[in-house]
C-alpha cells in the first residue's frame, strides 16, 4: 500500500463522519486507521485482525443470494441510480483482460479514460466476477475466497464541468444502506482506510467490514498511475463494489459462507461425494477462527487447525483432516459454479486465454474429486449448479447442453493425462535428478497433469517434492490477462521515417467506405515521403486491415501512370506505396484506378467470413468465436473456437447454411454507431475480430444473421457471394478450429481443381466416370487389404525361418552370430524381427545387412539380453564402421551404421573378429 503511505488524513475526512460524530482510531493488531461511532472499538473489525463475531449482530431476515441482490438495486434506483445489466463473465470489450473481475472492469478502458460516456450516470449494476488469484484458499476459509461471485456496486463519473457526487455521499449511501436496509447497527460499522491501485489509476478507499467480515469497498479513483507518481486526473470516478454472497451470508449468519450461498444444494453435494459433516462444533470453532486465519501463512494455518481442535475436543490431527474434506467439499461447490458461468459465455476450455483458466478450474475441480475418492462425473455436479442458478443467470440453462459436453470431454482427457503422466515425471526426474517448481508449472502448463499426481510419481522415485499450497494461484496469476495486448489491423510495414513524415496530417477521406463499389476516384495529393510513398486527402484503396488485403491498381497524376503495390493505414492516414518514385506537389491532382477483380474477390471473401461465422455459431453452438481470420484474392480462412473437432455432417451443414443465407440475398449494411448503442443493440459478439478504441463504431450487419465491428470492405446483398465451398479443415490448436474456404467465381475454379485430380486419380486406376471411378477405388482398396493379409503371413514365415536359422548359429566368442539381409526396406517390420529374435534368444548377437540404397547400406545390430551383457552394442558397430569405411553407433542392446555397399559381404566376417576382440577382453 505505497501509496497509502503518502496519502494525507483529510483523504479521508468527510463530511458525513464529521455530521455523525464518527471517531479516527488506529487498529490496535494492523496499525490502519478507520472510522467508527463507538468509543469502545479499537479494532478495524477486518480479517485477519479479529475472529467472526458478526453470527452474534442483529440484522434482517435472512436473504438469499437473488434477494441481497435485489435489496441493492432496489435502494439505489430509488436514489437516482439507473440499473444496468451485468455483462458477461469473459471480459470480451478488453484486450488487456481475459475474466471480468470486479464490476469496474465492465467500463474499463473506454468509459475510464474518457473516451466514451457511461450507460447512465449515475448507475448501480450486480456483476457476476471471476477472480482465480486465490483459488487455492477456496474453501479453507470457509467463504471469505470464492473463485465466481457477484460484485453489486454504485459507479458516478464526475466530469470536471458535470460533478454527481463523491466521497461524501458515497459513505452516506453505504451507512444508509447497511443500516435500514440491512438492519445493521450503526456503532457497529466500521470504515477502514485504505488505498487502491488497478488498471493504471489509484486513490483512496473506506473497506466497510462488520464483526470481522468486510461487506464492501467504496473506491475514489483520482489519480493515473506514472514513473513520476501520482498524477490527478479529470474524470474522477466512483468505485465500489459491495460482495452480495457476503450480504447473504452476514444475514443467514451460518458457520460458512456455502450454508448460506447453496441452501439445499451443500446437502446435495455432501451426500453424492460422500462427506460426513465435520459436526456442529467444529464449524462454528472454525467460523470464529477463520477470521484469524491468513491463508498465506503455513503457521497462520497450523494455528488454525490448533484453535478449532481445542474449542471442538478433537486432536489437531482429527481436526485438520475433517476442515480438509470441508474445504475440498466446498471447493467443488464453488468451482462448479464458476464453471458453468464461464462455459456459459462462450468459454472454450483449452491451452490458451480464457480458455486455458476455464480448464484451470475443471482440473482443480476433478483433483478434488479424486482426493475425495468421490466416483461421480463432474459433468453431474456441473449440471446441478446449471439447474440451481437457472433463475438468476437464464444463460445457463441456454447453453446447458454445451457446458456439460465440453466438462464431459474435459473429464476424459484428464483421465487419460492422469494415464501418460508418470512416465513424462519419469524422463524430466532422469535427466535433473529433480523436480522443481518451474518443472510442475511446465508438467501442468504443457500436460496438464497436476503437481500432487507429479510429485506423488517423484516420491516413488525417491525424490522429495514441495508442492506450494498456492499452486494454483500461482498458474492463474501467469495466465489472468495476454502477455501481450491483441491489436486490431495488422503491422504497417513501413520504415519508421515514413511513419514519423505522416505526424499531423489530417484523416484520410474513406471513399471506399462510402461506395465499396467505387472503381475510379479523383483526389488530391497531400504529401510524398521518399517520392514512392503518396498520401491523398481521400481515396478509395483499402488498406491492409482487420484480415483483409489491400487494394492494388494505379495511380495517374503529373508523373503520368503508378502502380499501387500496397496500401497501409497509420492510425487515420492512408499510405499508397507505389511502384516507382514520382515527383509530385501537394494539391496535385490525381486519378486513381483500383484492380477491381480483386477487390470484388476480397469483398465477398470477406462478407463470406461473415455468413460463414454466423452459420458456425448456428450449427455448433454460440460458444463459437472467432479466434482469428485472413481474407486473400485466392481464398480465405476462419479459425473458431470449438471443443472438439468437426465432423464430416457438421462441416457440411455449416456450408449448406451458409448457401442458404447466400440464396437468401439477405441485405447487407454498415453503419457508424455510439459504442454504447451498438453494445446495447448486438451484444458483446461485435467484437468477434478485436475492439476498436473507438467512441463510435463502424457496425457490419448482414440482414438478421451477423452484426460486428468491422473495418473491411462488403457487398451490397448475401446474393453477390454468389456462393461457398468449405475447402479443407483441421484442429490447429487445443479448442481452435480453422476452416478454409472459398467464394464466388473462385468456387468454380476449386471445382476445376478437384475435376482434374478425379481426372487424374480416373488415369492412374482406370475408371471413367466418378460412379466408375468408386467402383474401381474400391476395388484397389480390396486388392491393397488382401497383399497386406498376404505380406503380414509372408513376414510371419520370414520371422520363423530366421528363428529356425538362429538356433544353428554359428558361435563367436560364447555369443550366437546371425548376419542376414532382410527381403524389403521397410524397418518397421525389421525392428519386429530383430525384437522377436533376441526375445527368443538371449545370447545372439543379429546383424541385418539391409538392401542397398545407392552408394551406401544400413546395418541394424541388435542383441538379446545376456548378449548385450557381454558385448555393448555400440562397441561393436563402433568397430565394424573403422573396418568397413563406415559412421554410426548406439549403446547397450541397439545400434545402427551406415557402411559402402561394397563392403557389405563383409559384415559376417569383420563382426566375428569385432566380437571375438570384445569378449576376449572381458
Amino acid at each position: 500500500m505505497r501509496g497509502l503511505a503518502k496519502a494525507e488524513a483529510s483523504e479521508y475526512e468527510v463530511e458525513f463522519f464529521r455530521e455523525k460524530g464518527f471517531t479516527r482510531k488506529r487498529c490496535r493488531v494492523g496499525g490502519e486507521y478507520f472510522w467508527t461511532l463507538n468509543p469502545d472499538m479499537d479494532t478495524c473489525q477486518d480479517a485477519p485482525c479479529v475472529e467472526y463475531w458478526f453470527d452474534r449482530i442483529p440484522s434482517r431476515d435472512p436473504l438469499r443470494v437473488g434477494e441481497a441482490r435485489r435489496l441493492f438495486i432496489g435502494f439505489f434506483e430509488r436514489r437516482g441510480h439507473t440499473p444496468i445489466k451485468p455483462r458477461p463473465v469473459v471480459a470480451r470489450w478488453r484486450e488487456d483482460l481475459y475474466l471480468t473481475i470486479a464490476s469496474i472492469v465492465v467500463f474499463q478502458p473506454h468509459v475510464t479514460s474518457g473516451l466514451v460516456p457511461p450507460p447512465a450516470n449515475p448507475l448501480v449494476i450486480s456483476q457476476p466476477s471471476i477472480r482465480l488469484e486465490d483459488i487455492d484458499n477456496v474453501g479453507l476459509t470457509i467463504g471469505r475466497h470464492l473463485t465466481s461471485f457477484e460484485m453489486a456496486a454504485h459507479h458516478a463519473f464526475n466530469y470536471p464541468d458535470k460533478p454527481v457526487y463523491w466521497k461524501d455521499e458515497t459513505v452516506r449511501l453505504a451507512f444508509e444502506f447497511f443500516t435500514k436496509e440491512m438492519g445493521i447497527p450503526g456503532d457497529l460499522i466500521v470504515f477502514k482506510e485504505s488505498w487502491w491501485e488497478g488498471g493504471g489509476n489509484a486513490g483512496p478507499s473506506f473497506e466497510v467490514a462488520v464483526g470481522g467480515l468486510e461487506l464492501a469497498t467504496l473506491v475514489f479513483m483520482q489519480y493515473r498511475v506514472t514513473e513520476r507518481g501520482y498524477e490527478p486526473i479529470p474524470l474522477r470516478i466512483v468505485d465500489t463494489g459491495y460482495g452480495v454472497e457476503r450480504m447473504s451470508w452476514f444475514t443467514w449468519k451460518t458457520p460458512t459462507a456455502f450454508h448460506a450461498i447453496y441452501p439445499g444444494l451443500l446437502e446435495k453435494f455432501r451426500d453424492i461425494l460422500g462427506v460426513e459433516e465435520a459436526g456442529e462444533e467444529v464449524l462454528w470453532a472454525a467460523f470464529r477462527a477463520a477470521g484469524r486465519l491468513d491463508p498465506e501463512d503455513p503457521r497462520s494455518v497450523e494455528s488454525y487447525y490448533r484453535r478449532v481442535a481445542e474449542a471442538s475436543g478433537l486432536s489437531v490431527g482429527e481436526a485438520r483432516e475433517a476442515l480438509m474434506r470441508e474445504a475440498r467439499l466446498y471447493s467443488v461447490l464453488d468451482h462448479t459454479k464458476t464453471i458453468a458461468l464461464m462455459l456459459a459465455d462462450g468459454v472454450v476450455p483449452s491451452n490458451t486465454g480464457e480458455g486455458y483458466l476455464a480448464r484451470l478450474v475443471i482440473r482443480r475441480a476433478l483433483r478434488q474429486l479424486l482426493m475425495l475418492g468421490a466416483e461421480t462425473r463432474l459433468a453431474d455436479l456441473v449440471d446441478l449448479q446449471v439447474e440451481y442458478w437457472s433463475g438468476d443467470f437464464p444463460q445457463l440453462p441456454e447453453h446447458r447442453d454445451y457446458i456439460l459436453d465440453a466438462v464431459s470431454l474435459e473429464e476424459e482427457r484428464f483421465k487419460e493425462t492422469l494415464r501418460r503422466g508418470s512416465k513424462l515425471v519419469r524422463q524430466i526426474i532422469g535427466r535433473k535428478k529433480a523436480l522443481d517448481l518451474e518443472d510442475l508449472v511446465l508438467l501442468y502448463d504443457s500436460h496438464g497433469i497436476p503437481p500432487e499426481v507429479a510429485a506423488e510419481e517423484a516420491r516413488r522415485l525417491g525424490v522429495s517434492v514441495e508442492v506450494p499450497h498456492n499452486f494454483y494461484s500461482i498458474v492463474a496469476a501467469r495466465h489472468q490477462a495476454p502477455e501481450k495486448v491483441r491489436r486490431i489491423g495488422e503491422r504497417v510495414e513501413l520504415p519508421d521515417h515514413v511513419v514519423k513524415a505522416l505526424e499531423g496530417l489530417p484523416e484520410t477521406r474513406r471513399l471506399f467506405h462510402e461506395d465499396p463499389y467505387l472503381r475510379e476516384f479523383r483526389a488530391r495529393v497531400l504529401r510524398v515521403v521518399d517520392g514512392r510513398y503518396v498520401v491523398l486527402d481521400a481515396t478509395a484503396f483499402y488498406p491492409k486491415g482487420g484480415g483483409q488485403d489491400y487494394d492494388t491498381g494505379i495511380l495517374q497524376g503529373p508523373w503520368g501512370e503508378a502502380r499501387v503495390l500496397r496500401v497501409y493505414k497509420v492510425g487515420g492516414v492512408i499510405v499508397h506505396v507505389l511502384d516507382r518514385d514520382v515527383k509530385a506537389s501537394p494539391g496535385d491532382e490525381v486519378l486513381g484506378r483500383i484492380d477491381w477483380i480483386r477487390r470484388y474477390r476480397l469483398m465477398r471473401h470477406h462478407t463470406a467470413t461473415h455468413i460463414l461465422l454466423g452459420a458456425a455459431r448456428a450449427v455448433l453452438g454460440d460458444h463459437v468465436w472467432q479466434a482469428g481470420a485472413e481474407k486473400t484474392v485466392e481464398k480465405a480462412r476462419l479459425d473458431i473456437t470449438h471443443h472438439r473437432p468437426l465432423t464430416r455432417d457438421e462441416v457440411r451443414r455449416i456450408e449448406e447454411l451458409a448457401n442458404r443465407v447466400v440464396d437468401e440475398r439477405r441485405r447487407v449494411s454498415a453503419r457508424v454507431l455510439d459504442r454504447n448503442e451498438a453494445e446495447e443493440r448486438y451484444g458483446f459478439k461485435i467484437y468477434q475480430g478485436g475492439v476498436p478504441m473507438e467512441a463510435r463504431i463502424r457496425i457490419v450487419e448482414v440482414e438478421g444473421w451477423d452484426a460486428e465491428a468491422c473495418f473491411g470492405t462488403h457487398l451490397a446483398n448475401t446474393g453477390e457471394v454468389g456462393g461457398i465451398k468449405i475447402t479443407r479443415v483441421e484442429r490447429i490448436q487445443d479448442g481452435v478450429v480453422r476452416l478454409e474456404y472459398v467464394a464466388g467465381t473462385r468456387v468454380a475454379e476449386e471445382a476445376r481443381r478437384l475435376s482434374d485430380l478425379v481426372e487424374e486419380a480416373s488415369k492412374i486406376v482406370g475408371g471413367r466416370s466418378g460412379e466408375e471411378l468408386l467402383a474401381r477405388i474400391e476395388g484397389v482398396a480390396r486388392e491393397l487389404e488382401e497383399l497386406r493379409s498376404s505380406l503380414k503371413r509372408y513376414r510371419s514365415l520370414y520371422s520363423e525361418l530366421l528363428i529356425e536359422k538362429a538356433r544353428e548359429a554359428p558361435r563367436v566368442g560364447g555369443l550366437r552370430l546371425l548376419v542376414f539381409t532382410p527381403p524389403e526396406s521397410d524397418r518397421r517390420p525389421l525392428q519386429e524381427v530383430l525384437r522377436t529374435l533376441t526375445s527368443t534368444y538371449e545370447d545372439l548377437v543379429a546383424i541385418a545387412v539391409e538392401p542397398a540404397e545407392g552408394d551406401w547400406a544400413t546395418v541394424e545390430i541388435a542383441l538379446g539380453s545376456r548378449a548385450a551383457g557381454a558385448v555393448d552394442a555400440g562397441r561393436l558397430a563402433k568397430l565394424l564402421a573403422e573396418a568397413l569405411g563406415g559412421r554410426g553407433g548406439g549403446r547397450g542392446s541397439r545400434a545402427t551404421l551406415r557402411i559402402p555397399s561394397k563392403a557389405a559381404g563383409a559384415v559376417g566376417e569383420e563382426a566375428a573378429k569385432a566380437i571375438e576382440s570384445l569378449t576376449s577382453q572381458q
